[in-house]
């Protein structure tokens, strides 16, 4: 089934969104207030019986954001600084521009000046604002900022390690799992993090939306019965436009063995912007639709970003965290909780915690799997279940996700399995071998 092609207009459409109501306005009444770590986390009060919210106002922001604008962007009116299309229009990409904002270290200026990198540069004013001005090893920072050691290449890395190139039956899309495949929409993203999977294609411009490219995958998965579950990501699924949006998932929806639609995105996190009253009502009309959010460190959990998930969330979007495991930025278990948590209030589930991927230049940003392993035994029992994602490693040649789960059978003793609880007691359960009951 051939549709019309829609222009792919993510940059220049007309704004018209900013007196659109929420489905819920009391998801928006947001109080600000000091969290153990200095930051400012979000929290929910009681909205009252008659509380609205001024239609032409976006929710506080923190003050961090604040301070940047008033430095950096003071003539840029509240209209523009909410529209993700500025947003990416006004991207910070350029040294000039990024040695204004911070005081660069030795090696952050020296990456930029060199290049080299397989990954462009990238940041949205937005996110830049959460950055540290002064501290080169600020974990924000340290996620979007190059530095020297990107440049250096350590045994078992490459630009490819999950092998996604050699599953991929068309162009833009990987068919590794029997039921589901990957379809790589764009390769753009509004900011640009280091550690990428995708940092051999993604901002290099050879992955675009267009329409011959998509009928192709569209073809490519109505030739294939077996395939229930698309997971839309690239780059960033959500910079095109509303339309070119509506237009790849009523295809999608219109093959009768898809069942479900999923959406990998960054957009709240780095992008709160995107997630508009239009967008939720184009997403809504395709459910049963999915979307994993990309967190990785609880300072990206602002007022911003937790309006926007209520906003997913208000239009029945289950919403599941991706967080990748990241030495420097998140790898202690204090961290990690407190990010979980801040999940979960703003309505995300904690879904998957990554094992850096191998990709070249990543030595600096792996942990020992040790690590990893260590955070999950931190949160297992020690707060809800609901907070604890699965630990896995996405395995190198393309073998796909494999679980990793701290050691909790010991083994056996006659007809009972012995199993180790979050306080490392031992216990007993009755589990007779087949065909050795009495």
């Amino acid at each position: 089934m051939r549709t019309q092609e829609i222009a792919y207009t993510a940059l220049d459409e007309s704004v018209g969104e900013a007196n659109e109501e929420p489905p819920s306005r009391s998801t928006l009444a947001l109080e600000i207030a000091p969290a153990r770590d200095g930051t400012e986390a979000v929290f929910d009060r009681p909205a009252p019986a008659d509380y609205a919210l001024p239609l032409n106002r976006f929710p506080r922001t923190s003050r961090r954001t604040r301070d940047f604008r008033r430095t950096f962007f003071p003539e840029v009116a509240d209209h523009d600084w909410n529209d993700w299309r500025w947003q990416c229009r006004n991207r910070v990409r350029l040294l000039p521009h990024l040695e204004r904002m911070l005081a660069l270290s030795p090696h952050e200026r020296a990456a930029l000046e060199g290049g080299g990198s397989l990954l462009p540069v990238g940041v949205t004013p937005y996110y830049l604002s959460l950055v540290s001005p002064d501290d080169p090893l600020h974990p924000l920072r340290r996620a979007v900022i190059p530095t020297t050691a990107e440049f250096q290449r350590s045994a078992g890395e490459a630009d490819d390690p999950l092998n996604e190139d050699d599953q991929s039956p068309v162009p833009g899309m990987v068919h590794r799992y029997p039921d589901r495949v990957l379809l790589l929409i764009s390769d753009y993203c509004s900011t640009y993090c280091r550690y990428c999977t995708r940092s051999r294609v993604v901002g290099h411009g050879t992955i675009r939306p267009t329409t011959s490219r998509l009928e192709e995958a569209f073809e490519y998965i109505r030739a294939n019965p077996e395939i229930r579950d698309v997971l839309l990501s690239g780059g960033e699924p959500l910079s095109l436009s509303d339309e070119k949006l509506d237009w790849i998932l009523g295809n999608l929806r219109a093959i009768p063995h898809v069942e479900m639609i999923r959406i990998g995105t960054k957009a709240p996190a780095v992008l709160p912007q995107r997630i508009t009253p239009k967008l939720c009502r184009t997403l809504r009309r395709h459910h049963p639709l999915w979307m994993s959010l990309h967190f990785m460190h609880p300072e990206e959990c602002t007022p911003e970003t937790k309006r926007a998930c209520a906003l997913l969330a208000d239009a029945g979007i289950p919403l599941g965290s991706q967080t990748v495991l990241l030495q420097g930025v998140n790898d202690d278990p204090e961290t990690m909780k407190t990010l979980v948590h801040r999940l979960l209030m703003m309505r995300v589930r904690p879904y998957y915690l990554y094992q850096c991927d191998p990709i070249s230049g990543s030595a600096h940003f792996r942990t020992p799997v040790e690590k990893g392993l260590e955070i999950i035994r931190s949160l297992r029992g020690f707060t809800t279940g609901y907070a604890v994602p699965t630990y896995v490693i996405d395995a190198p040649g393309g073998g796909g996700k494999i679980p990793l789960m701290p050691d909790a059978v010991i083994g056996r003793d006659g007809d009972s399995l012995l199993i180790r609880n979050y306080e490392d007691k031992i216990f007993r359960y009755p589990d007779p071998r087949p065909g050795c009951a009495e």
